[in-house]
């Protein structure tokens, strides 16, 4: 659709920005030509599109307060911007919005293995994190699908976790401290090296906010030593719903693997079309792993495989070196890609009760037929967090608008059994209006009070998250 021309009153507004940014901001930190900054119109919510009025790329702490403090005093919106792998609109700007990104703040700045941390500036990727202390034996636990690109900034923004989440826990969970800016440009200190650091408790407030309350540069998180040994075991099912209850026996009997992954049949499908893992073509598959002692693994998987044999599985594959091992988890990291290579699709993130997924995953294969979309469901099945890939058309005309139907369904059912509308992508945009789903509206209000706080004039990542109409109101009023 052809967008109106700019008055002159917002050209001129622009070039004043632009000015000021540029001269408080190193040669090159100011993207703001149009054929430029389309590369920050969308993140990897890709069905919505908005090119900024300009894009920011700080290097240093400094240089994010001295952005801020202009466009708070400018009253321009400012969009925070990790590596851009949001998946529910999280980065998406707006036509009056300044993108601040923070790919160039990617330094380690301090380690330390006596006390278990490291501390790194939020634009490094996740993957690079893990890479920074692997060699002294230690490791950073929580490894989202695309740890290899996204960046810390945005797993604290939303509260990301990963394969390995199920025993380690969430980004939360190994979050100590951060540096933050907040919008008008004061810079804070929350938390610290230690679990009990001095002064208020407020990083879980801040962890999983989502670029509402203020830009994190810098924090600091907890590593681990890089336990003895790790084996993953893999099992075939007939259908989702006999997966599903393995899934939930495993983990009422106790045992605490470090990951259950799900695969359906779509994806192993589609999976070893693109990465040749050698899955059984199965209705269903999942992926177990253990850690620790030779002896600890195989008295946990022996109790996982008696598990599994009492619903009947079609394979059983337990990994007996690490290039086998490497196989297993091949398919599970390579599906995303692989789905994507079959057509346009939206992922969902809604967590239930693991007790919840042979019914949830029933539905959903109901609502599947009902609206005449594919889906495939690949997901961290441990903790509930589902995955569902709604496949669809861009191209054809209300296969979007068909699409976005069938997602809310499902994240109103994941509400309904107990759970909630994100795990680990967050609100953003894909779910602001069904926030109304989960909380009542004084709840709401509670929250929007919070970044009240933070954010005054409403000018960081404001529409997202919320209710539009409320966020709108806020920021009016």
């Amino acid at each position: 659709m052809q967008m109106p021309a700019p008055s002159q009153k917002v050209i001129g507004a622009k070039a004043r920005i632009v000015a000021r940014l540029r001269a408080a901001l190193p040669e090159g930190a100011v993207i703001h030509e149009l054929a430029e900054t389309r590369a920050y119109e969308c993140d990897a919510l890709t069905a919505y599109r908005c090119p900024p009025l300009c894009a920011v790329l700080p290097a240093s702490t400094e240089e994010v307060a001295a952005a801020l403090r202009i466009c708070h005093e400018e009253g321009v919106p400012v969009v925070p911007r990790g590596a851009g792998t949001s998946l529910a609109g999280g980065a998406l700007p707006t036509a009056d919005s300044v993108v601040l990104g923070v790919a160039r703040l990617n330094r380690v700045l301090e380690t330390d293995y006596d006390n278990r941390f490291v501390r790194v500036q939020a634009g490094r990727t996740n993957l690079s994190v893990t890479g920074a202390v692997e060699a002294n034996g230690f490791f950073y636990a929580p490894d989202p699908s695309s740890q290899l690109a996204c960046a810390i900034a945005g797993n604290i923004a939303m509260n990301s976790g990963g394969a390995h989440c199920l025993k380690y826990g969430v980004t939360t969970n190994n979050l100590l401290g951060v540096t933050m800016v907040l919008m008008d440009g004061s810079v804070i200190e929350i938390g610290g090296a230690y679990m009990d650091a001095g002064g208020l408790d407020l990083l879980g407030v801040i962890c999983g906010s989502e670029g509402q309350l203020g830009v994190v540069t810098e924090a600091t998180l907890r590593i681990l030593p890089r336990p003895e040994g790790a084996r993953p075991v893999l099992m075939g099912f007939d259908s989702n719903e006999v997966a599903g209850a393995c899934v939930s026996d495993i983990i009422k009997a106790g045992v605490l693997p470090v990951a259950i992954e799900f695969m359906d049949r779509p994806c192993i499908e589609a999976t070893e079309a693109f990465a040749h893992a050698g899955y059984p073509m199965c209705e269903a598959l999942l992926i177990v792993e253990v850690e620790g002692s030779p002896a600890e693994i195989d008295h946990q998987l022996g109790l996982i495989l008696d598990i599994a044999r009492r619903h009947d599985p079609v394979e059983l594959r337990e990994a007996r070196d690490a290039d086998e091992a490497a196989r297993i988890w091949l398919g599970r990291k390579s599906a995303f890609g692989a789905m994507g290579q079959i057509n346009d699709y939206m992922c969902l993130d809604g967590t239930i009760p693991v007790s919840a997924l042979p019914t949830v995953l029933r539905r959903i294969g109901e609502m599947s037929q009902s609206y005449g979309l594919a889906v495939g469901n690949v997901f961290h099945a441990g903790d509930g967090n589902m995955h569902p890939l709604i496949l669809y058309d861009a191209n054809k005309p209300g296969d979007l608008e068909k699409c976005e139907a069938f997602g809310a369904e499902v994240l109103r059912l994941c509400v309904e059994v107990g759970g909630c509308l994100t795990g680990e992508h967050g609100v953003g945009i894909e779910k602001r209006d069904l926030m109304g789903v989960q909380y009542d509206p004084a709840d709401l209000d509670a929250q929007m009070a919070v970044k009240d706080v933070f954010d005054p004039g409403w000018l960081l990542n404001a529409a997202k998250v919320f209710p539009l109409a409320s966020s709108q109101a806020r920021r009016a009023g």
